[in-house]
């Protein structure tokens, strides 16, 4: 048999890609359980992270073995990637699950791929197309279907849990359409572990400046819950998404990757009692349509 001509099978990496997506989907789940213990997200946020920065550091070493010691420039963008993507998408998350529900959640995070889209369009000069400008409304209106079954039972806040959740997307788009050449330059491992360490410390620094030591003692199911959050949640689907773009691509990794808004749908109405009814079902359909249609696009220069 010549070189090269025995391909190894995709059923790892698509395996790897569906673990991943669920992986990140319990997050919510995760959350909103120990929500009903009486912390805040501060402190949720702040224990999440003290017991993920370990992995985040020892992923810095291990991918920076042999590689070029960090410039200005570097540590630069690492700080500005640590804020957007990992502690200020975060702590809006985190706040805004204490207010709508798992479901909610998720899908409003899956618009990422289009407000990336929008922020090409207005810092990139990249040019919508009909198809782009036709699954951008298609998922825009999955979640204002479930937006809009919640607000007619919880009011305002669910406004207030949605608005600080879509800061949270637009937070970590910015983190994405910022972090391209950034990646290039020390690689996907070793930003996601520099860039995760540098948004540990500024949790650690937030929770110092808002809330007394003391504070940081919590129920013992919250620190169980926040170790599964820390590795099955953060660390493990990191990794899991990122051997899969090695074994299958970004393309075929991201379309696997839409299992996750399911995932949470089906784990919120199992572990939360979430509903599970015609309106969350509409949503969810809708935005996964859209983010399919935007995932065939060209990737915008």
């Amino acid at each position: 048999m010549p070189q090269g001509s025995h391909k190894s099978p995709a059923w790892p990496g698509l395996l790897l890609a569906a673990l991943g997506a669920i992986g990140f989907s319990g997050k919510a789940i995760i959350v909103k359980l120990a929500y009903r213990h009486g912390v805040d997200a501060v402190t949720l946020l702040i224990w999440r992270m003290l017991l993920a920065l370990p992995f985040f550091l020892v992923l810095a070493w291990w991918a920076g073995r042999g590689q070029p010691r960090l410039s200005r420039r570097d540590w630069r963008d690492i700080a500005v990637l640590g804020f957007t993507g990992y502690y200020l998408a975060s702590y809006l998350d985190f706040a805004g699950l204490a207010y709508i529900s798992a479901s909610l959640e998720r899908l409003i995070l899956y618009l990422n791929p289009t407000l990336v889209l929008l922020l090409s369009v207005l810092f990139f000069h990249h040019r919508l197309q009909a198809r782009q400008l036709l699954a951008m409304a298609i998922s825009y209106a999955g979640v204002v279907a479930v937006f809009a079954h919640e607000l007619s039972f919880e009011g305002a806040s669910t406004a207030l849990g949605a608005a600080l959740v879509f800061g949270s997307a637009v937070s970590y788009a910015v983190y994405l359409a910022l972090s391209g050449k950034v990646v290039q330059r020390l690689g996907a491992l070793r930003l996601t572990g520099l860039a995760s360490s540098v948004a540990s410390l500024l949790c650690i620094g937030q929770f110092l400046l808002l809330r007394p030591p003391s504070a940081a003692w919590v129920p013992e199911p919250v620190l169980w819950l926040s170790l599964l959050n820390a590795t099955a949640c953060t660390v493990a689907p990191v990794l899991m998404v990122m051997l899969a773009i090695a074994r299958i691509g970004a393309p075929l990794s991201s379309q696997v990757g839409m299992v996750g808004p399911m995932s949470t749908v089906l784990m919120a109405y199992v572990l939360l009692d979430e509903p599970m009814n015609g309106w969350v079902a509409l949503g969810t359909v809708l935005v996964l349509s859209g983010v399919f249609l935007v995932g065939r696009q060209p990737a915008p220069r």
